[in-house]
C-alpha cells in the first residue's frame, strides 16, 4: 500500500470522526431546542453525503471540476432547505396564539395596586379574618373569585400560586380539591375522568352555581363565516366537514384546534360533542422538564383557516384579541342577554365546588355570600352573567 493511499485513508477516517462528533453535538443542540424533526434528518443526510463526496474526491472517482459543481449544488440545497424552514417558522411565530400564558393574572390579584379585580361600592356584609377557605380554580375564573377574596378576606398579598387565593388551572384545581389541599375551586363542570378520580378517592363534589357563561367558538376575523349550527360544528370536529366552503366560507381546509385533556374548555367541548367521534387535534412538541420533548394539543394559532373554542369572558375580556371573532351559534350571538335567558344554545353555569364532607363554617358562609346580592354584583361587574 502506497504512502499516499495511507495518508488519504487516514484523512478520510479523520474526517469521518470529525463529522460524527460535530453531527452528534449538532443533534444534541437542535433536539434540546425542540427543532429536531427537521434538523436531525438534515444533519444525518448532510453528513452522509459529505462523507460520500469526500470519498469520491480523495480517491479521484470524480473529476475536480464536476466535484466543485456537486459541492456547489449540495451546499445550495442545504442553504435553501434551511432558509425555507426558518422562513416558515418565522411566519408561524408571527401568527397570534391563544394560550393561558398570554394573560397576566397578576393584574387581577386581590388588593394589588391598580388591580382589575371588581370591587363593591360599599362594605361587604361578610368579612373573614381567620380560617380563610383555600381557593383555586380555572384561569378564566380567577378575576371573579379574586374579586370575592378582595371583598371578604383581610388585606394582604395573595401570591398567585402559593396563597389562600391561588390560581393554577382547572386540572390542578380538581386534583387539589380531590386531595383536600384546597376548600373551594371555581371551575366549569368536571370531566368524566375527574368524576372517576373523585369516586376513586372516596369524595363527593358539592356544586354551588355562582354565575353563567357561554362556551364559544371563534375564527380569524378575515374568515367570512359568521354563523354555524351545532350540527356543523360537530361535523367539523368529527372530521366529516374539512373545508370552509362546505359551511359558506372560502375554499380552504379547516384547521380545528382543541385544548389539553381535562382542561375546563376541553371538558366543555367533549360535552358539546355529545358522544360523537372527535378527530385528532393539531399537535405540537413542547419542552418539559430537563429538556424532554412531549407532544400535546397545539395552542390555538390564528391562521386564516383556524377555528378554536373557549369561554366568552376569556376571549373578550382577558385575551382581547382583535384578530379573532366569536361566531354565532344557530343564529344567536353570545352576549349577556342571550346567556341570561339561555337563548344562546351553549350557555351554562360555572360553579364553586367543594367536597360534601367539608364542614368548615367559613366555607359555608362564603358560599352563601357568593350567591347573595353582593356576590352576584361582583359576578356581573367582573363581566360574567349572574344567576339571579
Amino acid at each position: 500500500m502506497s504512502k499516499s493511499l495511507i495518508i488519504k485513508i487516514f484523512l478520510y477516517l479523520l474526517l469521518i470522526g470529525v463529522i460524527l462528533c460535530a453531527g452528534f453535538l449538532a443533534i444534541l443542540i437542535v433536539s434540546f431546542a425542540g427543532a429536531g424533526k427537521f434538523y436531525v434528518p438534515l444533519i444525518i443526510a448532510g453528513g452522509a453525503l459529505l462523507l460520500a463526496f469526500a470519498f469520491l474526491h480523495l480517491f479521484h472517482f470524480v473529476a475536480s471540476k464536476k466535484m466543485k459543481k456537486i459541492w456547489l449544488i449540495f451546499l445550495s440545497l442545504m442553504v435553501v432547505s434551511c432558509a425555507v424552514h426558518e422562513g416558515r417558522n418565522a411566519y408561524d411565530r408571527s401568527i397570534t396564539r391563544m394560550r393561558e400564558g398570554n394573560v397576566d393574572l397578576k393584574l387581577y390579584a386581590p388588593y394589588a395596586e391598580n388591580t382589575r379585580a371588581a370591587a363593591l361600592e360599599g362594605a361587604s356584609t361578610l368579612r373573614l379574618e381567620t380560617d380563610l377557605p383555600l381557593l383555586d380554580g380555572a384561569t378564566a375564573l380567577y378575576p371573579v373569585y379574586s374579586a370575592f377574596a378582595q371583598a371578604v378576606y383581610p388585606q394582604n398579598t395573595y401570591h398567585l400560586y402559593s396563597s389562600e387565593v391561588a390560581c393554577h388551572n382547572t386540572i390542578w384545581a380538581y386534583d387539589s380539591l380531590i386531595n383536600k389541599k384546597v376548600d373551594i375551586i371555581f371551575v366549569a363542570a368536571p370531566s368524566k375522568e375527574q368524576l372517576e378520580a373523585a369516586e376513586k378517592a372516596g369524595v363527593t363534589f358539592r356544586y354551588t352555581p355562582i354565575g353563567k357563561e357561554a362556551f364559544v367558538f371563534f375564527v380569524n376575523t378575515q374568515n367570512p363565516v359568521e354563523d354555524l349550527t351545532i350540527e356543523q360544528l360537530q361535523a367539523i370536529y368529527s372530521g366529516a366537514i374539512t373545508n370552509w366552503k362546505n359551511v359558506g366560507g372560502k375554499d380552504e381546509a379547516i384547521r380545528p384546534f382543541q385544548r389539553n385533556e381535562n382542561s375546563g374548555s376541553q371538558t366543555a367541548f367533549v360535552h358539546f360533542m355529545q358522544g360523537k367521534m372527535i378527530a385528532k387535534p393539531p399537535m405540537e412538541d413542547v419542552v418539559r422538564g430537563m429538556g424532554g420533548i412531549v407532544a400535546q394539543a397545539a395552542d390555538y394559532a390564528n391562521y386564516g383557516n383556524s377555528i378554536g373554542f373557549s369561554f366568552r369572558f376569556y376571549v373578550n375580556e382577558m385575551v382581547k384579541n382583535e384578530e379573532v371573532k366569536i361566531l354565532k351559534i344557530n343564529g344567536v350571538y353570545p352576549d349577556r342577554e342571550t346567556i341570561k335567558n339561555e337563548t344562546y344554545p351553549l350557555a351554562a353555569s360555572f360553579f364553586a365546588i367543594t367536597l360534601a364532607d367539608n364542614e368548615k363554617s367559613n366555607v359555608s358562609k362564603l358560599l352563601d355570600w357568593m350567591a347573595s346580592e353582593q356576590g352576584q354584583y361582583l359576578v356581573e361587574k367582573t363581566g360574567y352573567v349572574s344567576i339571579k
